[in-house]
């Protein structure tokens, strides 16, 4: 009796321990959502509403949506009441949380005339246009009721034109992503009946250090008296958030169609065939200079390549950059206007799929892409 016992307490104890094994080897989705400004900080003033109070409002519900309709996603708040958080704050807790999406919420305004409506999305770049330079000098205005700013910011100063040269230089590797999520959220918007202002590029503060595809979403002009109105009401904030969570709902699931349910987004690197290196060994040591990454040259078999895409730039990188951490043989596409690096070649989509696996350990968000004859196709849909 005590032996069979006994085999009975191992085997639970193994079936414990494999299960244990199993959910840490799985790392589920995480999304920071950003209720803007907050606290000391009011942000934008309408007539009767204050913006940080509709952006929690709203950011509250989005994330009430996802909890009960996305059991797997773990859904955090950079502020969740009326308080003051800096910028850097916020998206450094992104980034310590290792979260996959961050989604800040805003309510927009203009200094003259009440006339402009409307919502639009932005992604991290360079503000080509007056009216986006606007935008980000005054979400990135907030940065001045912190202490120390101008240590913690390095000089940058929100007023000064010449501070936002700097977007133009860096190289978000998830702009790909995050020009996608933008444009859901923009469609969703259009399918409540809001007026689309678009995706738009800007240097926001808040948006620069994520280590994850990120948008800063303006939900509405609050100098405007009937959005205003709308915004602060119970049904609007409503029709907002389930716009937002519509977005979120089409890019969670294409993010699950090319990652695969349940796939294990931890494991060893390695190099293709023609590397000639493994990853760990490339990434042991800094890669030879070489010429810049050469563009993928067209095939005309009429078969679908498969390739795993690991990161995007707004310019051409050197074959040795330091953001393809080690790994050679890297190749490019370009897509309105915009350079994307892919690793490995195969027609088999099981090795493709087991690259991706191996990659998104150095390249977190790395995904599967497909092309036939020269040219990118949806595989999904094959």
């Amino acid at each position: 009796m005590p032996s069979k016992f006994c085999r009975y307490i191992y085997l639970l104890c193994a079936w414990l321990l494999a299960l244990s094994l199993f959910a840490a080897g799985e790392k589920g989705f995480t999304v920071v959502i950003d209720p803007g400004h907050g606290g000391k900080d009011p942000g934008a003033r309408g007539a009767v509403a204050k913006e940080k109070e509709i952006n929690l409002a709203v950011a509250l519900a989005f994330g009430r949506m996802i909890q009960d309709r996305h059991k797997e996603v773990k859904v955090l708040y950079t502020r969740s009441d009326d308080r003051f958080i800096a910028l850097d704050d916020r998206a450094n807790m992104a980034n310590k949380n290792k979260a996959d999406l961050f989604i800040s919420i805003h309510t927009n305004a203009v200094k003259r005339g009440s006339s402009v409506k409307g919502t639009e999305t932005y992604t991290l770049g360079l503000a080509r246009g007056e009216e986006n330079l606007e935008v980000a000098m005054r979400e990135n205005a907030a940065i001045l009721l912190e202490e120390n700013y101008q240590q913690r910011y390095e000089g940058f100063d929100p007023h000064s034109t010449e501070s936002y040269i700097i977007f133009e230089l860096m190289q978000n590797r998830h702009l790909d992503q995050s020009v996608t999520l933008a444009s859901e959220i923009q469609k969703a918007f259009v399918s409540k009946g809001r007026s689309d202002r678009g995706v738009r590029q800007a240097g926001f503060l808040v948006l620069r250090k994520t280590g994850m595809p990120s948008v800063l979403v303006e939900l509405g002009y609050i100098s405007n008296r009937q959005e205003e109105n709308y915004m602060k009401s119970a049904s609007g904030q409503k029709a907002l958030a389930t716009a937002l969570y519509e977005a979120f709902d089409a890019y969670k699931r294409a993010y699950d169609r090319r990652n695969g349910t349940g796939v294990t987004r931890s494991t060893a690197a390695a190099s293709t065939p023609s590397s000639g290196a493994s990853a760990s060994t490339a990434s042991a040591s800094a890669p030879k200079p070489v010429a810049p990454t050469k563009q993928a040259t067209s095939d005309s078999s009429g078969e679908l390549i498969y390739k795993v895409q690991i990161l995007t730039s707004g310019k051409q990188l050197p074959a040795n950059s330091r953001q393809f951490k080690g790994y050679k043989g890297v190749t490019h596409y370009v897509e309105n206007g915009i350079y994307k690096y892919t690793y490995g070649e195969t027609t088999d989509l099981q090795q493709i799929r087991q690259r991706r696996r191996e990659l998104a350990k150095h390249f977190k968000g790395a995904f599967i892409v497909a092309f036939r004859d020269g040219k990118r196709v949806d595989y999904q849909a094959e």
